[in-house]
């Protein structure tokens, strides 16, 4: 086969699928993406499967694994498809997957095109054989990238930023782990990558380590996961983070540490996997997300105290924060507010009111709990108020006297550009409106939220801005890398 890019080939599956609905009720930011990679274990697939499950709450949209068949001339199997974990892998197609080794993954989109062509991995074929890539992240520079690769002839095939990387090792006339080495560099992001071709696996983490990546030994074999929680659904045993500006190259001959960055970077881990994203049994950093998510809930009690009744928390991840407060207080924590798991997937409702019974549908307040009671509750972030606005009002519809808001994180402000749905600037309210006016906005008694330093505290760190290396763009605007405010932020899975 040509050395041409423009003769890579995408294997896009057999069927296709209309994007669906993502009008969520809930404003609440979205993780982008989840990836899981296994490699010398006999049922690789059925491995990863149990992973990406895991890591279902950082994509819901598509699902998909490749496997490799070192049996059968390493030849690559895999099955992507729209949905749920779930729902896209039955015990026949399992059963299908074979190989020793696989990388998985788990999609939300933000722009559009939420069609299986752009579900992930993306496999490809091109001069050396079989590649396949899954990200969970951003690359900013993409569209520069992806411009000048159409300039000389390349052809893409998805709206995924995720393709970009396949091409530029596919023009590379170098190896393949020298090729995908001079991708890294090109690249400008936050970004986790697992890359397989047919006899050799790459993990990669981006300069500054925005996006998590984790590293454990699986019997005689590894596996790697967006978070740690992925390595106890399968009984992997955690060994370590893969470093900013890391490559783990693993085939038949063992396992190799390399770097493709400097060095010079600092790290700036993603603040919000810490405040929101990651499940509580993970550890990124080896820093527990639940022991985190306590300590901030301690820290705004001692920041913002507020004589109550009860406290309690938005379900799921303000719950730690929450327990946390009340420790710090001494006010009882309480299950005021439950979340209905069953109701699945939000899509667009044909009027106002059907939206307001969605709420109702996905959330409770607990009328015994919080009638006749002054709440504190906790929250992990405030988007565009109206969620917010939502859960006050159900809590003072059902009885509550008083709504105390306490946010774990600190006004977001600025956009994302790292693998995070994010409104544009101009929807957040926290960037034209002062607190008073949000607190008056989603009708609370009082609202504050948590300082920059009492984040940075809470997380656990050292000396210095960024204690814990923590990217905190979205809050004070300071990003880790150089982004244009005016490009496309969709993100790169």
């Amino acid at each position: 086969m040509s050395n041409e890019v423009k003769d890579l080939q995408l294997w896009t599956g057999d069927h296709y699928n209309e994007g669906i609905g993502r009008d969520d009720i809930f404003d609440k930011l979205r993780e982008e993406c989840g990836v899981f990679g296994v490699f010398g274990h006999p049922d690789a697939a059925g491995v990863s499967y149990y992973g990406l499950h895991a890591l279902q709450h950082r994509g819901e949209e598509s699902a998909g694994i490749c496997a490799v068949d070192g049996s059968n001339n390493n030849q690559f199997n895999y099955h992507r498809e729209m949905g749920l974990v779930k729902e896209v892998f039955t015990q026949d197609i399992l059963t299908r997957l074979k190989g020793e080794r696989a990388i998985g993954h788990v999609r939300y989109s933000t722009a559009g095109e939420s069609k299986l062509a752009n579900a992930q991995p993306l496999i490809f074929k091109y001069r050396d054989g079989d590649l396949a890539v899954a990200t969970n992240g951003n690359i900013v520079n993409a569209p520069e990238i992806r411009k000048e690769l159409e300039m000389s002839g390349s052809i893409f095939q998805t709206s995924s930023d995720t393709e970009v990387i396949a091409h530029l090792i596919a023009r590379s006339s170098k190896d393949f782990v020298e090729a995908a080495r001079d991708a890294l560099r090109r690249l400008v992001g936050g970004y986790a990558f697992l890359i397989m071709t047919n006899n050799k696996l790459i993990a990669a983490s981006d300069p500054h380590g925005l996006r998590p990546l984790s590293m454990a030994t699986l019997g005689d074999g590894y596996a790697f996961s967006s978070e740690t929680c992925g390595f106890e659904a399968v009984g992997a045993e955690y060994v370590r983070d893969v470093q900013p500006g890391e490559m783990i190259v693993i085939d038949e001959n063992g396992i190799s540490y390399d770097r493709y960055d400097a060095g010079e970077s600092r790290r700036a881990t993603c603040a919000m996997e810490y405040i929101y994203f990651a499940r509580p049994d993970s550890d990124i950093n080896e820093i527990n997300i639940h022991a985190a998510r306590k300590r901030m809930g301690k820290r705004l009690a001692l920041e913002s105290f507020v004589d109550a009744d009860i406290v309690t928390g938005v379900p799921d991840s303000s719950i730690s924060a929450a327990i946390g407060y009340a420790e710090q207080t001494g006010i009882p924590y309480e299950l005021g507010l439950i979340k209905n798991k069953y109701t699945g997937r939000t899509f667009i409702q044909p009027s106002q009111e059907l939206r307001e019974k969605g709420v109702k549908m996905k959330l409770s307040a607990v009328r015994k709990v919080v009638e006749g009671k002054r709440v504190v509750m906790i929250d992990d972030s405030i988007v565009r108020g109206t969620t917010s606005l939502r859960i006050v009002n159900l809590l003072r519809e059902a009885g509550a006297t008083e709504v105390h808001v306490r946010i774990t994180s600190p006004p977001f402000k600025n956009p994302c550009y790292y693998g995070i749905d994010t409104p544009s600037r101009d929807e957040l309210i926290a960037s034209y409106r002062t607190v008073e006016e949000i607190r008056q906005q989603i009708n609370a008694d009082s609202l504050t939220f948590l300082s920059d330093e009492g984040l940075m505290e809470a997380v656990g760190g050292h000396e210095g801005k960024y204690k814990h290396g923590m990217c905190m763009g979205c809050f004070d605007n300071d990003y880790p890398t150089v982004v244009d405010e005016s490009s496309d932020k969709s993100c790169s899975c």
